[in-house]
């Protein structure tokens, strides 16, 4: 997978099913961001400091929140969610 990250979302993603990811990011990540920004969620994708801004790094923050929520993602609903998150808010070629 790290030799897919670092060539772009394209290749980073490319197991990764969109469709697949929606459902756990409503279900584990909506909350707890929503928590952090006072009901908006989607501000933790959009705010102009936020962390992700390359492929790489979507891929660490997911593994990071799977670890400390403990929601026991596989690495392929890793790259779901990914896959997800890329095409609602990151848009990584």
């Amino acid at each position: 997978m790290a030799s897919a990250i670092a060539q772009g979302a394209g290749e980073a993603f490319k197991n990764g099913d969109a469709r697949q990811g929606e459902p756990l990011a409503s279900r584990d990540c909506v909350a707890c961001h929503a928590r952090r920004f006072d009901g908006d969620a989607d501000r933790m994708y959009l705010r102009a400091d936020r962390k992700v801004r390359t492929p790489a790094q979507l891929m660490a923050q997911i593994r990071y929140c799977n670890t400390e929520l403990g929601a026991g993602y596989f690495p392929d609903e890793e790259e779901h969610l990914a896959a997800y998150l890329n095409k609602r808010y990151y848009h990584f070629q």
